[in-house]
């Protein structure tokens, strides 16, 4: 028997944790076959996929789907980055690890190369027979080279003349000119000459580097267009005009290309003893790694490609010949500045909760009952008016928050400023390792401790990935506490975009485990006890394996027996045998996996009742839910942590109990409606793949997102998505 969770129905109240592992019944298998797991970054691919093909959904507006396109782009770059990368190098060490999946590195990079080659000249067709001709019948157009006007072709050469060519350096290949150390993902020209220069050389050959500081999108002035929006591409204007950079030689052919390099950090965390002086020399280092791809135009003669191959020490697989600008994410500017609002997701106003609305004093909120806040559906401006007050506030004596991704001119690091300013104690646990935000969390590192507040790093080798934040305010002669704990950071711009959790809440054993929890990344010591909250790298793990164990029991007894969990990503070894054992004991599984999911639902005598889907749409589906029926009496967590080794066993990740009856009731409607939708939402086979959900002929219409804007949010115009 299961228990439904219907939509907008009350759940009862969670009962509090049980401290003794509950016996699951008989022994069952434990599902050792290679076959019951998927390689780890061939699911993350299937995600990217998953991405690319929202740019040819009808349903949502011309300029999204361009951004979809190019998130994939951007997102195929931190593939090869990190993910691959990280494969060749294991290869390379001769130090190669091999996954529950059974999947060897090299089987898995030629497998990731057949996708990515296939899916990467998917992308370029539909931008170029689909986006670009759609783009342009409403007035947004690339111009190239072949289609300048006189006056277009007058203004490109006189930008050249006065903005670009004094930026250039161009490099002729000979033996006291080498090839040179190129910037990760730069624009780079292979340009084939003819003639003897002035110092008597004939090499042949050079490489024109993009000046860096240069957009690769400029617009065209009004004046030189009938009209609309239009844009030249910083490689056309250098094409057009590469033979006035090597005067009295021919150019034969100039050929655009781009190099990708591993840019993971690699810090050894036993032979550091400055972690941010460590950081800062192995941010430059990255820019000059291991070479991992090459993207050259398609029109590049087959011995240029071959030169460059060889120069990066790269392998015909690592090659990419594709039909257009080598860098997409610099497209990014047109849905940035093109002015069509028709042609975007309408523009919308979080809310802010009816109990939020007229309180000047968050603290007196906040004391009489917790607040929970979807975003970006409703407002994170509470989040960061909490702050604001506790800065202001003479009462309040300490400010503690853990930092991962945010900026150091954001509104969370100018209140913690302020804070510390004037006078009040302000610890900072700044995580310097969030990757691609190492170089903004050093700023704003050093901007606290120019304020005075005490900033920390965290823990050596692990990761602070919990988003926590603990105020400490005298009333009444006594110490009273107030916390805010999040599935997402603490990033205004991403919570406008990312759905995420924030409880703000004053209770007080929820707010000592928070203090204990600062203690420990600050401090030295051993393990302490928390009641409520769970915490990696200690209980989080143990804690959902005894959850899932005892939704077993209560299947094996014939009780209610339900889980719903909903994360980014799945692949820790231990947690999917767990859920394979619910399956096989006739536990409905149900797993809300934005990326990666290395488990495989549906398959027969395993998994036949666990279902895995998929939601992709306007907002980044982030935040973390763990919601347990136990019989009748649910027991529901709000997470940091999604369900990976890394998080679990290698991170400081916290997952906080939501138990108040009406709060649960919020959330479980919410998690319905993501299993209702049949629009958003990708539903996982067997064998890894994934089909999009229609609805039925007749059925309803469910599209999560769009419902929680109209239930949450002001939308200003127009219709959603």
């Amino acid at each position: 028997m299961t228990m439904p969770v219907h939509r907008g129905s009350s759940l009862p109240a969670a009962a509090s944790m049980s401290t003794e592992t509950v016996t699951a019944g008989p022994a069952v298998p434990e599902f050792a076959d290679s076959a019951l797991y998927l390689h780890r970054e061939l699911s993350q691919l299937q995600f990217n996929i998953r991405v690319l093909d929202l740019a040819l959904d009808p349903r949502v507006p011309l300029l999204e789907r361009l951004k979809f396109l190019l998130i994939f782009s951007s997102n195929m770059d931190e593939f090869f980055e990190i993910r691959v990368a990280g494969l060749k190098r294991q290869i390379a060490l001769d130090h190669e690890f091999v996954g529950p999946d059974g999947i060897q590195p090299r089987r898995a990079l030629a497998e990731i190369s057949v996708i990515a080659h296939r899916e990467i000249a998917r992308q370029y067709e539909i931008l170029n027979r689909q986006l670009l001709p759609e783009l342009a019948g409403h007035g947004i157009r690339i111009v190239r080279r072949s289609q300048w006007t006189h006056q277009q072709t007058t203004w490109v050469r006189h930008f050249f003349q006065h903005e670009v060519a004094p930026l250039v350096t161009p490099i002729g290949l000979d033996p006291t000119h080498p090839f040179p150390l190129l910037v990760n993902k730069s624009l780079n020209f292979i340009v084939r000459l003819e003639g003897v220069d002035a110092f008597g050389r004939d090499s042949g050959l050079a490489i024109v580097p993009a000046p860096r500081v240069l957009p690769r999108l400029n617009p065209l002035p009004a004046e030189v267009c009938n009209g609309g929006e239009n844009y030249v591409l910083l490689s056309s204007i250098i094409h057009a005009h590469v033979d006035e950079l090597f005067p009295g030689m021919r150019v034969l052919g100039c050929y655009q290309f781009r190099l990708t390099r591993n840019a993971d950090l690699s810090l050894e965390p036993e032979d550091v003893e400055d972690l941010a002086l460590a950081l800062r020399g192995e941010l430059y280092a990255s820019r000059f790694g291991d070479a991992v791809r090459l993207e050259v135009a398609d029109n590049c003669p087959p011995d240029l490609t071959e030169h460059l191959l060889r120069q990066f020490g790269l392998a015909a697989a690592d090659l990419y010949e594709v039909k257009g600008p080598v860098n997409l994410s610099r497209l990014f500017r047109i849905v940035r500045d093109a002015n069509h609002p028709r042609l975007r997701y309408p523009v919308f106003t979080p809310a802010l909760p009816k109990v939020l609305k007229q309180a000047d004093d968050l603290f007196q909120v906040i004391g009489r009952h917790d607040v929970l806040l979807l975003h970006p559906f409703e407002s994170f401006a509470p989040v960061v008016d909490l702050l604001r007050q506790a800065a202001k506030d003479p009462q309040v004596l300490t400010i503690k928050q853990t930092l991962y991704r945010t900026n150091a001119e954001s509104e969370v690091v100018d209140a913690l400023v302020d804070a510390a300013r004037v006078g009040k104690e302000v610890t900072a646990v700044v995580e310097l390792r969030a990757r691609f935000d190492e170089e903004s969390n050093l700023s704003l590192a050093s901007r606290l401790q120019q304020a005075g507040a005490t900033v920390v790093y965290g823990v050596v080798g692990i990761k602070t990935h919990a988003k926590v934040l603990l105020i400490q305010r005298r009333e009444d002669g006594q110490l009273v506490s107030y916390a805010h704990l999040g599935t997402g950071n603490y990033h205004t711009g991403n919570a406008r975009v990312y759905t995420d959790y924030s409880l703000l809440t004053a209770d007080a054993v929820l707010c000592d485990d928070v203090h204990r929890l600062f203690r420990q990344l600050t401090g030295m010591g051993k393990e302490l006890r928390m009641r409520k909250l769970l915490h990696a790298p200690f209980t989080l793990k143990r804690g959902l394996l005894e959850l899932i164990a005892q939704e077993i029991a209560f299947a094996e007894a014939g009780r209610a027996a339900r889980i719903i969990i909903k994360v980014n990503a799945l692949n820790e070894p231990e947690l999917m045998r767990a859920l394979y054992r619910a399956s096989c004991a006739g536990v409905q599984v149900e797993l809300i996996v934005r990326g990666i999911c290395c488990l495989r639902p549906g398959l027969p005598g395993v998994s036949e009742n666990i279902r895995v889907r998929s939601i992709l749409g306007r907002f980044l589906e982030h935040n973390r839910v763990y919601w347990f029926a136990h019989d009748g009496q649910p027991k529901l967590y709000l997470s940091s942590a999604d369900l990976m080794e890394r998080n679990l066993d290698r991170r400081v990740e916290t997952a906080f109990p939501i138990t108040s009856k009406r709060l649960q009731a919020r959330v479980g409607g919410m998690l319905q409606l993501y299993l209702d939708d049949n629009v958003s939402a990708w539903l996982m086979q067997p064998d890894g793949s994934y089909v999009r959900a229609t609805p039925a002929d007749g059925a309803e219409v469910h599209d999560v997102q769009a419902e929680l804007l109209d239930r949450l949010s002001t939308v200003e115009s127009g219709d959603v998505g």
